[in-house]
């Protein structure tokens, strides 16, 4: 047998608590559990950065956001940067995109969002159907064309034009429009035509249809569960219509003893604070929330059935991550970009072919750890300046040395989780900003920088993993979240 084929699904904004295998008793995840039971699980596992692109460039590059220098939406990794689907290349492996990928920016002007594939073809990709997200409304799109082909694009459209001011203070054309974070308005189409099922019909008919030689690597990217939550009627009530569960804590943080760390708090609290959504709006966004991740599981196994189908399923790892998370509440806050666990953290789960018993670990993971361990199952060369450790040892029963500290950075500021502790510091100013004790206080509520009876673990941390991570240079220059887009 050749080398195995691998996919990776990508989710966006998915939250790793939200999942049945992780607890959630009312979300509805047959499908990743199933993955679960068939493979490892790991359940501290960080992104480098609670935001969209900033996080993609870390998975692409192996590298921290300081290093590769994509800090907002905005901007992009440099061209000519060494990527994981590079070495795949070089391996033998077919590469293709499929969906959303935001590893560039997505509202580019174009006649067609085909015409920009070699975006993503000079990022290593040999084959590029990108869609771009539920607000690429600019550029046309294979998902617009479909909508545009059965009369429901003008419908489509509206609603996301509409949505456009959710969780602004209004735009240009209605300075006083505003639309809450937390709005549930379901999208006013049929589910089958919703953005998340079509592109499991494109995942679906790419395997399908895949007839080359050599082994391929498909990345799936789905748009969902990525706010505006308005999955279709119908899929709150087939997969969200009772009680649904995020943690509890909702504990307003207190900004003012975070110092400079508490500008940026504060800017999110500004822009999503939930302390004015009574129960019934709390309970109705979370219901749409878990519909949206049962969405994508029912695309999950779709993707895991054509496969089955074509007897691939044996011959193919199958990877299941987001890019980074959801606050949904916790902390007073919704969307991502500050640095709590519901941010920071994601699902991931990886099935190796034929499957295994089921495990969990609960080693330290770091996502960058996941295209190095995609390059180890391919026998492809090693990335230049990559920091990603292969977890292929967690699978074959050669349990790797587990990371001692997992990082995560946004706008100048970095998380340090050791697993005990978790300290937040200011990286231009080399100050702490942020300690929690990670047995005493799980959701993250008491910030014990200030205490005197921690001030030697925040010393500990700072010697033994922040001053080194920062010694080899200050990082690229990177916009301020008070004064520039993020």
């Amino acid at each position: 047998m050749g080398n195995p084929n691998v996919v990776v699904i990508m989710a966006d904004q998915h939250r790793a608590d939200v999942l049945g295998c992780a607890g959630d008793p009312f979300v509805h995840t047959p499908n990743l559990d199933r993955l679960a039971a068939e493979g490892v699980r790991f359940r501290r596992t960080s992104c480098q950065g609670p935001l969209c692109m900033p996080a993609r460039a870390s998975f692409l590059t192996e590298r921290y956001v300081r290093d590769h220098g994509v800090y907002t939406n905005w901007n992009a990794v440099e061209p000519g940067t060494p990527t994981y689907l590079h070495a795949l290349r070089e391996a033998g492996y077919h590469t293709v995109a499929l969906g959303k990928h935001h590893l560039t920016k997505e509202d580019e002007p174009a006649p067609h969002m085909d015409v920009l594939a070699s975006r993503l073809e000079e990022r290593g990709f040999a084959e590029v159907h990108e869609t771009g997200d539920k607000f690429t409304l600019s550029v046309p799109t294979r998902y617009s064309d479909h909508l545009a082909s059965k009369g429901l694009w003008d419908t489509y459209l509206q609603h996301m034009l509409d949505r456009a001011y959710q969780g602004q203070s209004g735009h240009g054309d209605n300075p006083t429009k505003r639309i809450p974070m937390w709005d549930t308005t379901p999208m006013p189409l049929p589910l089958e035509d919703y953005i998340d099922p079509w592109h499991g019909d494109l995942a679906v008919d790419w395997i399908t249809g895949y007839e080359g030689d050599a082994p391929f690597f498909a990345f799936v990217g789905f748009p969902g569960p990525h706010d505006p939550w308005d999955a279709p009627q119908e899929a709150i009530e087939t997969y969200a219509s009772g009680e649904t569960s995020f943690p509890t804590s909702t504990r307003r943080p207190d900004v003012g003893a975070a110092g400079s760390y508490g500008r940026l708090l504060d800017a999110f609290l500004r822009l999503s604070d939930t302390t004015t959504m009574d129960d019934d709006a709390i309970r109705a966004m979370r219901r749409a929330y878990a519909a949206s991740v049962a969405v994508i599981d029912a695309q999950v196994g779709r993707i895991v059935a054509a496969l089955e189908a074509r007897g691939l399923l044996d011959d193919t790892w199958i990877v299941y991550t987001s890019d980074h998370g959801e606050m949904g509440g916790n902390h007073s806050m919704m969307s991502k970009c500050v640095l709590y666990d519901p941010a920071v953290q994601v699902p991931l789960i990886v099935r190796p072919p034929g499957g295994r018993p089921g495990r969990v670990v609960d080693d330290l993971v770091e996502h960058i750890d996941v295209p190095a361990t995609v390059r180890a199952i391919a026998g492809a060369p090693d990335l230049p300046d990559s920091d990603g450790r292969s977890l292929l040892g967690y699978l074959t029963g050669a349990d790797p040395q587990p990371r001692a500290v997992s990082i995560s950075e946004n706008w100048g500021f970095g998380s340090f989780d050791t697993g005990d502790h978790k300290l937040v510091v200011d990286e231009d100013a080399l100050v702490p900003c942020a300690l929690f004790d990670r047995a005493a206080d799980p959701a993250e509520d008491h910030n014990l920088v200030a205490d005197p009876q921690y001030a030697a673990v925040v010393e500990a941390i700072m010697d033994t993993h922040v001053r080194p991570f920062l010694a080899p240079g200050p990082a690229r220059p990177y916009p301020s979240p008070f004064t520039d887009h993020a």
